[in-house]
């Protein structure tokens, strides 16, 4: 079955950037000269996915405000000559169909995920949380979405982190059965390194099927109350077969400052624009 939907979970508070976020939803921080979330609709949409559903929460109207048509916007544009920054601006609109579900109360990954089940429905989906920035030569949904293809299973992104972050990671219990391609048994949340079955962590890239909801809505919550997506996992790894997949690409977490920061760094050198004077920059600094 082809995928056509995706979930972007954004009603996090985003505390880890305040003040900076007590008015701006952190998902619309820039990495260069466009939110970290205008890259992760990017790289659903190269996917061929066109329908991506917001789970927004309060404060985060800014969110769909940028996603949707701004006329008046491109009209002063097009008045002072900038035709083709009105129909940049114009084209964000039309990159899918944008639908926002609400989500009350924040209470986890797994239950934000959950409030999107209507819209779903009863087919296979993605979920790529606004926090994580893939830099790959192909997408990361893309090279999920051609190993669906084959397996017809569910996927988790999933990379290999150093020893001092395993702790900040869902860890994998896995077998791998090809290259960068893993059978899961079970999910460890955020273990001490001594008790860590590997060093595989999840990233935000799952691709999931509607079954996930049933169990959701199940479940009981986990830690600090909240419903959580990883134990849904490892239920769902003992009914069906669940694959974990090391990805092509650079992850950044921007929802970290040093992630940030490094995202904005490693793209600044990528753009034609800054690479020169960023490099000498830089190299300034450095000495």
């Amino acid at each position: 079955m082809k995928i056509r939907k995706a979930v972007i979970p954004v009603a996090g508070l985003g505390t880890r950037f305040l003040p900076a976020t007590k008015v701006v939803p952190k998902e619309l921080l820039p990495i260069i000269d466009k939110p970290c979330i205008h890259y992760i609709v990017e790289e659903i949409v190269a996917a061929g996915i066109k329908e991506i559903v917001f789970v927004s929460g309060r404060g985060k109207q800014g969110i769909l405000d940028y996603f949707d048509r701004a006329p008046e916007l491109e009209d002063i544009l097009k008045q002072r000559g900038q035709k083709e920054l009105a129909l940049q601006i114009r084209k964000i609109a039309a990159m899918a169909e944008f639908v926002s579900v609400w989500q009350s109360e924040p209470l986890g990954l797994g239950h934000a995920i959950l409030c999107a089940k209507d819209v779903i429905g009863e087919e296979p989906f993605f979920v790529c949380l606004p926090d994580d920035l893939i830099d790959s030569e192909i997408p990361c949904v893309t090279q999920m979405t051609s190993l669906y293809e084959r397996l017809q299973k569910p996927i988790i992104g999933v990379t290999k982190v150093e020893a001092s972050q395993v702790h900040q990671y869902g860890i994998l219990k896995s077998r791998e059965i090809e290259k960068k391609l893993h059978h899961i048994e079970s999910i460890v949340e955020k273990p001490c390194l001594e008790k860590a079955p590997s060093r595989l962590g999840i990233v935000g890239r799952y691709l999931l099927p509607p079954q996930i909801f049933s169990i959701l809505e199940t479940l009981p919550p986990g830690s600090a109350g909240e419903i959580q997506l990883s134990d849904a996992l490892c239920q769902l790894a003992k009914e069906e077969k669940v694959y974990g997949f090391e990805f092509e690409g650079t992850r950044y977490d921007t929802g970290d400052k040093l992630g940030f920061l490094k995202a904005n760094l490693a793209y600044g050198l990528k753009s034609e624009n800054f690479n020169g004077d960023l490099k000498k920059f830089i190299k300034k600094l450095s000495n």
